[in-house]
C-alpha cells in the first residue's frame, strides 16, 4: 500500500510539471524578462608607439632618386632586447649587412624593450612610418626573425598577411588558429604568401616541433609555397648559416605581392 507522504510528494510534482507545461504553451509572455541589456562601446582609443631601430639604406639610395626599394623587417631574439642598439647587430641581417657592400634592401631592425615581447601594433606602426619616410616598394616588403623574433615573425605574418611579399621564420613557432577566422579575401591573400622556414633538429631552446606544427598547418590550410629546411645536428643557432646564404636573399627578391 502506497504511503500518504509519498502520495503528497507525487501530487506536488505533478502540479509543478503541469504549471511548467502551461507556461510553455502560453509562449514567451510568461518567460521572465532578461536583466541584461544590449549596449555599444564607442570610444576613441589612442596609444603612442615607441621603438628604437636600426635603419640601413642601400648604397645607391640617394643617387637613384626615382627608384623604390625592397624592405626587409628583421626581428631579433630574446638576448638582444634592451636599449643598446649595438646588440641588434649581433646576429642576422644587421650583422651580414654591416660587412657586406651593396646590401639590396632597406633594412629595418627594431629593438624589443627589456622584459617585453614583440608587439604587432608597434611593428605595424614602424612599417607605416618607414614607408612614409622612405622610397619603399610596398610590393616587396619581406619579414624575417630568429628565435623570439621567429615567434614574432609568425605572429605578425598571420596578423597582417597583406603587408608582406615573403616570410622567413627561423627557429620560432606560434599558433595557426587566427588564419581560420579570415574572411574570403584575406584567406586568398594568406594562401598566396610564400614561406621559407628554418630550424635545427637538435634545438634545445625551441623544439623542432614548433616549426613543424606551423608548416603542417600552412600546408593543410592551402598556402601555395611553403619551404621547410631542417638542419641535421644543429642546435638553436640555425640562423647563422641561413642568413649567410645568398640564396635566401635571391629567393626573397624573387617574390612580390600580386605575382606570388
Amino acid at each position: 500500500m502506497m504511503q500518504p507522504r509519498y502520495m503528497k510528494h507525487k501530487i506536488t510534482l505533478m502540479l509543478a510539471l503541469a504549471f511548467v507545461s502551461a507556461g510553455m504553451l502560453c509562449g514567451e509572455e510568461t518567460m521572465p524578462k532578461s536583466r541584461q541589456t544590449p549596449e555599444k562601446l564607442s570610444r576613441k582609443v589612442t596609444r603612442t608607439q615607441k621603438l628604437n631601430y636600426l635603419l640601413l639604406l642601400p648604397e645607391d639610395y640617394k643617387s637613384k632618386k626615382k627608384e623604390r626599394w625592397p624592405l626587409m623587417l628583421f626581428l631579433h631574439g630574446m638576448g638582444e632586447r634592451g636599449s643598446d642598439l649595438a646588440k641588434v647587430k649581433v646576429h642576422g641581417p644587421p650583422k651580414v649587412a654591416e660587412k657586406m657592400t651593396n646590401f639590396p634592401f632597406i633594412l629595418v631592425s627594431p629593438q624589443c624593450p627589456d622584459g617585453a615581447w614583440w608587439d604587432n601594433e608597434s611593428l605595424a606602426a614602424l612599417l607605416d612610418e618607414v614607408q612614409e619616410k622612405y622610397r619603399v616598394d610596398t610590393n616587396r616588403v619581406y619579414l624575417t626573425g630568429l628565435s623570439m623574433g621567429g615567434f614574432g615573425t609568425w605572429n605578425l605574418a598571420l596578423t597582417y598577411p597583406e603587408r608582406f611579399a615573403a616570410v622567413v621564420p627561423i627557429c620560432g613557432g606560434g599558433s595557426p588558429i587566427p588564419i581560420h577566422g579570415f574572411d574570403a579575401q584575406r584567406k586568398e591573400i594568406m594562401k598566396s604568401l610564400p614561406f621559407w622556414v628554418f630550424h635545427g633538429d637538435k634545438d634545445p631552446a625551441v623544439p623542432l616541433i614548433e616549426s613543424e606544427r606551423m608548416v603542417n598547418a600552412l600546408k593543410k590550410y592551402g598556402v601555395k609555397e611553403v619551404n621547410f629546411t631542417v638542419y641535421p645536428g644543429v642546435g638553436h643557432d640555425s640562423w647563422t648559416q641561413t642568413y649567410a646564404d645568398p640564396k635566401l636573399y635571391e629567393w626573397l627578391l624573387s617574390h612580390r605581392k600580386g605575382t606570388n
